[in-house]
């Protein structure tokens, strides 16, 4: 994920996350979040007073290692981000975080998103890709089992719920 990536129609690409869009990214983190689990959870103190803008901006300002292979959709509005741990497990790349700022949900960023990670992963030579996924949020299941993605029947609790996070893998081609 080194080089720029232009999509189709040529108005936006993925590039590294850069300092300065630390703000940015952070906003796109917490507001996904919280329209995507509020309804979960049910947990306003974590959504509303745990969860905020600049606590996280200021962590990706001071600390690059947080930085590092975090890729951002930009089209002149940073409008995506997708976390990737290269290193997850011997010839598997693993997608940490994808998420869309809601306002420009089902715009195709997502899609884009994802196949830069999928053709990233397969350049490296990585033989199959994995992730976890909240077993309640069937938005994002679907969508990433539209890609191909399938649970591999491990579970395991997020840690202070009582919800459960499923591991999806899928090989690379």
């Amino acid at each position: 994920m080194k080089s720029d990536f232009h999509n189709d129609s040529g108005t936006g690409y993925i590039r590294p996350m850069r300092e300065n869009d630390a703000s940015r990214v952070a906003e796109i983190l917490i507001f996904a979040k919280r329209v995507a689990y509020r309804p979960i959870f049910r947990n306003d103190y974590v959504s509303f007073q745990e969860m905020n803008v600049l606590d996280l901006a200021l962590s990706y300002r001071k600390n690059s290692k947080l930085r590092e292979d975090v890729f951002v959709y930009d089209d002149g509005i940073v409008r995506g981000m997708i976390s990737v741990d290269r290193a997850f497990a011997p010839g598997e790349w693993h997608l940490r975080e994808l998420y869309v700022d809601p306002f420009f949900q089902h715009k195709n960023i997502g899609t884009l998103l994802m196949r830069e990670f999928l053709s990233r992963a397969s350049a490296s030579g990585s033989r199959q890709v994995s992730l976890w996924v909240l077993e309640a949020n069937q938005a994002a299941r679907s969508f990433y089992e539209s890609f191909g993605w399938r649970p591999s029947g491990q579970r395991r609790p997020e840690p202070g719920t009582d919800q459960f996070l499923l591991m999806y893998r899928r090989a690379v081609l």
